[in-house]
C-alpha cells in the first residue's frame, strides 16, 4: 500500500454509508495476502465508493490507492479495475473530481492494456472510454491495440471505444465500414452499432441489414450490460429510433415486438404474430390482448387453444381476454365457460397489480356489445362486484337485479347511477345511507337516481383536508354541473394551484357549472401546450375541449402533434390487457381538429 493513506482526513469525507473513516482499513485489507479477506474488502470498497452507479467525496481520494492495488497488489486485479471503471462512469456531484482522479491514474495502468488476461484488457478499454475527453491522448494506443488484438470481445470493445472517443469522424467511419467485413461477428456488430449511432434517420437499410447479420451470427447482450458512457447507444435502442428498422429487426428474430408497438403507432398488425408466438404466460397473453385491441380482428385464433386449456388459471383468464380483444368468433362463449369452470376467485384475477378484477368479463360487454348479452345475463343472475361493469350496456338487465346490486354497494354505485330513476326507491334509500356516511361515490349516484344533489355537496364540505375538498369539488362539479354552483369558491381556489393539471381540471369543472367556455378553454389547453412528456391526463383535457367545441390557437400545434405523431404520445403504463391509452388520446385529438377546422 503506497504511503499517504493516513494523510487524508477520511472521516471528513463520505461514501454511500456515511463517514468514510473505514476506507483506510478496507484499502489495507484489499492488500491482504488472505484471498478471502481481500475479496470481501474489495467488494465493500465497491459498494461504498461506487454504490449503484453513484460516487462520493471519498471516491476520488481512494482512486490512486485502488489503481496501485490493481497494478501491484496480491490479487483481485479484475474487480479492482471494475471499481475504477465504476468510478470513471459514476454519477453524483463529485463525478468530475472522480473522473479526473481516474484519468490521472490511467498512465501508470496502461501496461495492463496488453495483459495476458483478455478480461483485464477489455476492462482497461472500458476505463479509458469512461474517462471520455480526458482519454483523447490515448487514442493512438487504442488504435495500435486494435491492430494487434486477437480476442474478439476485446477487439469489439476497442471498436466501440474508438467510435466514442475519436474526434475525427471521417477516419472513424471509414475504419468501421472496413470492419463491417471483419471475420468476427462481435467486431462487425460493434462497427455497425457505431455507424448506426451517428447515421441520420431513417437508418440506411443496408447498414441495418449488416448490423442484423452480425448480431444474428453472435447475439449480444448490449441492452443489459452497458459499460460505456452515456454517448453510447445500444444497437437495439438505435434500431428502435426508426420504426422500419425496428420492424426489420423483429422480422429477423430480435425480441423487440412489444417495444416496437409501445414506441410507435400503427405497428400492431405487424408485431401480433411475433407476440402470439412468444406468449407463454399470462403477461405475454396480456400483451397480445393490448395489441389486439387496436386491430379490426374477427378472425379465428387456434394458437390460443392450448392457453385456453391451461392448468394455470391466470393463463386461462389472459387467453380468454386475448380472444375477446381480438374479437375471436365465439369469444363471449369462452367468457361464459371461464365463469363456469373456474372458481370465482380465479375468474376475477388481476393481470397486474393495477389491473381491474374481472376485466375479462367487462371487456366482453365493451367489445361485443349486444352479442355479449349472455355474459351480462350471467352477471345479472349471479352479480359480483368485480363483474358489474358488464351490466352498464344492458340497463334492463341491471334494473332487473337492482335488489342484488343494492347489496353490493358501494361497488355497484356506478351501475345504479347509470340506471337513474330506474334503479328504484330501495336503491335510492341505500345510496342515501352510504352518502350520509360520507361516501362521495354513493352521493353522486344518488343525485342521478333521485335528483338530490345536497348529499354530494355536504360530503365535499365535510372532508377535513382543504386540498382533498378542492379535489372532491372538481369531481362533484364535473358530475353535477350547475347544481354544484355552491362549490365554485373551492374550484376557484384550485384554479390558482401551481400545478397545470390542477388548474386544468378546475377549469373544466367550472365550465361544467357555469358554461364559461371561452374563459376556461385556454386554461385547459395550457395542459396540452406545456407538457413534453404527455400522459393520460391529456385525454381529459382533450375530451373537455371536444365537449366545448373549442381549440385555442396556441394549443393547435400540440393537438396536431398528438393527432399525427407516428410515435406514441402516451405511454409507460402497465399492461392489463386493455387498449393502449394512446389510441383514445389520438382519437380525441382528431375529433377536436375535425370539430374546430
Amino acid at each position: 500500500m503506497p504511503e499517504g493513506i493516513d494523510a487524508i482526513d477520511w472521516a471528513a469525507l463520505e461514501h454511500a454509508y456515511g463517514p468514510a473513516d473505514d476506507v483506510p482499513a478496507l484499502l489495507r485489507a484489499a492488500a491482504s495476502p488472505d484471498a478471502e479477506a481481500r475479496g470481501e474488502a474489495v467488494d465493500e470498497l465497491f459498494s461504498s465508493l461506487c454504490h449503484q452507479g453513484s460516487v462520493y467525496s471519498a471516491t476520488a481520494p481512494a482512486v490512486r490507492f485502488v489503481a496501485r492495488l490493481a497494478l501491484e497488489g496480491p490479487g483481485h486485479r479484475l474487480p479492482l479495475l471494475w471499481l475504477l471503471h465504476g468510478a470513471a462512469d459514476g454519477a453524483g456531484r463529485d463525478r468530475q473530481d472522480v473522473r479526473r482522479a481516474v484519468a490521472t491514474a490511467l498512465p501508470a495502468l496502461l501496461g495492463l492494456a496488453a495483459d495476458r488476461d483478455p478480461a483485464v484488457r477489455r476492462t482497461m478499454v472500458w476505463i479509458i472510454a469512461g474517462c471520455e475527453e480526458a482519454s483523447l491522448p490515448l487514442l493512438p494506443l487504442l488504435r495500435a491495440r486494435l491492430e494487434t488484438e486477437d480476442d474478439p470481445e476485446v477487439r469489439a470493445a476497442l471498436v466501440t471505444a474508438l467510435g466514442l472517443l475519436d474526434v475525427s469522424p471521417g477516419p472513424s467511419r471509414a475504419r468501421n465500414r472496413e470492419l463491417l467485413h471483419a471475420p468476427e461477428p462481435l467486431v462487425r456488430t460493434a462497427a455497425a452499432t457505431d455507424l448506426l449511432r451517428t447515421a441520420p434517420l431513417p437508418l440506411p437499410p443496408a447498414l441495418v441489414e449488416s448490423a442484423l447479420d452480425a448480431h444474428g451470427a453472435a447475439p449480444g447482450d448490449d441492452d443489459t450490460h452497458r459499460p460505456w458512457p452515456a454517448s453510447y447507444v445500444p444497437l437495439t435502442e438505435r434500431l428502435m429510433a426508426d420504426p422500419d428498422a425496428a420492424l426489420r429487426a423483429v422480422e429477423r428474430g430480435l425480441p423487440l415486438a412489444w417495444e416496437l408497438t409501445e414506441t410507435w403507432r400503427d405497428r400492431e398488425a405487424a408485431v401480433l404474430p411475433r407476440l402470439a408466438a412468444a406468449a407463454t404466460d399470462a403477461d405475454g397473453l396480456c400483451r397480445v390482448a393490448r395489441v389486439g385491441a387496436a386491430l379490426k380482428g374477427g378472425e379465428a385464433a387456434p394458437w390460443l387453444d392450448p392457453h385456453l386449456r391451461s392448468d394455470d388459471p391466470a393463463v386461462r383468464v389472459a387467453a380468454t381476454l386475448a380472444a375477446v380483444r381480438l374479437r375471436v368468433p365465439g369469444a363471449p362463449g369462452l367468457v361464459l365457460r371461464l365463469m363456469d369452470e373456474l372458481p370465482e376467485e380465479a375468474a376475477s384475477l388481476s393481470l397486474t397489480p393495477l389491473g381491474v378484477p374481472g376485466a375479462v368479463v367487462s371487456a366482453a360487454a365493451e367489445v361485443f356489445g349486444a352479442a355479449a348479452e349472455p355474459v351480462a345475463r350471467r352477471v345479472a343472475a349471479r352479480p359480483r362486484a368485480e363483474w358489474l361493469d358488464a351490466l352498464l350496456p344492458f340497463p334492463a338487465l341491471a334494473a332487473a337485479c337492482a335488489g342484488d346490486l343494492v347489496q353490493l354497494l358501494p361497488a355497484s354505485a356506478g351501475v345504479l347511477a347509470s340506471l337513474g330513476p330506474a334503479a328504484g326507491p330501495d336503491a335510492a334509500r341505500a345510496l342515501w345511507t352510504h352518502a350520509a356516511a360520507g361516501d362521495l361515490t354513493a352521493a353522486l349516484a344518488l343525485a342521478r337516481v333521485d335528483g338530490d344533489t345536497e348529499p354530494a355537496l355536504r360530503a365535499v364540505r365535510a372532508l377535513p383536508d382543504a386540498p382533498e375538498r378542492r379535489r372532491a369539488a372538481v369531481l362533484v362539479a364535473s358530475e353535477l354541473g350547475p347544481p354544484a354552483a355552491p362549490l365554485l369558491p373551492l374550484l376557484e381556489e384550485r384554479l390558482r394551484a401551481p400545478a397545470r393539471e390542477s388548474r386544468a381540471d378546475a377549469a373544466a369543472a367550472i365550465w361544467r357549472v357555469t358554461g364559461s367556455a371561452h374563459d376556461m378553454a385556454p386554461v385547459i389547453a395550457d395542459q396540452l401546450t406545456r407538457r413534453a412528456d404527455r400522459h393520460e391526463p391529456q385525454l381529459g383535457a382533450l375530451r373537455t375541449l371536444v365537449a366545448m367545441r373549442l381549440l385555442p390557437e396556441g394549443a393547435r400545434p400540440a393537438v396536431e402533434h398528438i393527432a399525427a405523431s407516428p410515435r406514441r404520445v402516451v405511454g409507460g403504463f402497465l399492461c392489463d390487457g386493455s387498449p393502449h391509452p394512446d389510441l383514445a388520446v389520438r382519437r380525441a385529438a382528431r375529433e377536436l381538429l375535425a370539430l374546430t377546422g
